[in-house]
């Protein structure tokens, strides 16, 4: 009877271990698939070193002004007015013109624009829209968040998205599916890990109407998001009303819950996500 318990319990962790795999395979596939659907410009090398010196001088900035949270949010806005169905706003540069910038979901990205322009000036030859793509990038991987592959060649648009595209964090789960899922194709996944980006940062009463940080925290990238959201509110930290909706819902509450526990699994997908948002209407096949 020992034999056999034995054997169930070293089959079972078999099966786990199994199934983690497939789990990963498939996201990776996925990723590779998605990656191969991509036809990605052609840069010259001097546009690569460019990047290369600016991404650098990033590093060092975004670190020094402890404005990682500030730089992932203009990448953020920046990507997410992309409508897949006309094909119009996503991540090209848009928010250096003030009419986006008076948008009300973005006050006080103004501040971003204007802390990035130095960075245009001493590299001109990057576009904006390059530029803000990767500053969110940078301003992840500073605060010990994952590696975000970045592609340069997005192009400068010269008008902005119409206002109201991005998503109300008073809303429940249908209104992130019309935004992430109808609006800019992207899956239930990204939602909840995209979510987990804020780990970063803390809301402004005078420009969103919350006040707080979501964590204890929010200059460190990691998965306390999730734990925090788990364990309910607490005095001090915020949780939106957007936030509370994925403990509803039977297909992202199993996201929250996976990545509270698995820190590996959330980055992956993270990283996955915002790669997939920071190239919304970009190098399309």
């Amino acid at each position: 009877e020992l034999v056999l318990c034995s054997c169930h319990s070293r089959l079972l962790r078999i099966c786990v271990s199994l199934s983690h795999f497939i789990q990963r395979s498939v996201t990776l596939t996925d990723l590779f698939l998605e990656k191969m659907t991509k036809n990605y410009p052609t840069v010259s090398e001097d546009y690569k070193k460019a990047v290369e010196k600016c991404k650098r001088k990033l590093r060092g900035f975004i670190a020094e002004k402890n404005c990682a949270p500030l730089m992932l949010r203009i990448a953020w806005h920046s990507a997410g007015t992309y409508d897949v169905k006309t094909k119009t706003g996503g991540p090209f540069g848009t928010m250096r013109l003030a009419a986006e910038q008076a948008h009300s979901a973005n006050n006080g990205l103004d501040i971003a624009v204007r802390l990035l322009e130095p960075f245009k000036e001493q590299f001109p030859t990057i576009s904006y829209a390059d530029l803000y793509q990767l500053a969110g990038v940078v301003g992840v991987e500073v605060t010990g968040g994952p590696d975000i592959p970045f592609h340069p060649g997005r192009d400068d648009k010269a008008e902005p998205p119409q206002e109201g595209r991005l998503p109300d964090a008073k809303q429940g789960n249908d209104h992130l599916r019309q935004v992430f899922g109808a609006q800019m194709g992207l899956s239930d996944k990204d939602i909840v890990a995209l979510s987990g980006g804020h780990t970063l940062g803390r809301c402004h009463k005078e420009r969103s109407g919350f006040e707080g940080p979501w964590t204890r925290n929010p200059l460190i990238f990691d998965n306390s998001y999730f734990t925090e959201l788990l364990t309910g509110e607490k005095d001090g930290l915020l949780q939106l009303p957007s936030d509370k909706a994925l403990l509803d819902d039977p297909v992202f509450r199993p996201l929250v819950e996976k990545y509270a526990a698995d820190e590996d699994a959330f980055f992956a997908d993270y990283a996955e996500a915002h790669l997939k948002l920071s190239e919304l209407g970009f190098a399309e096949a």
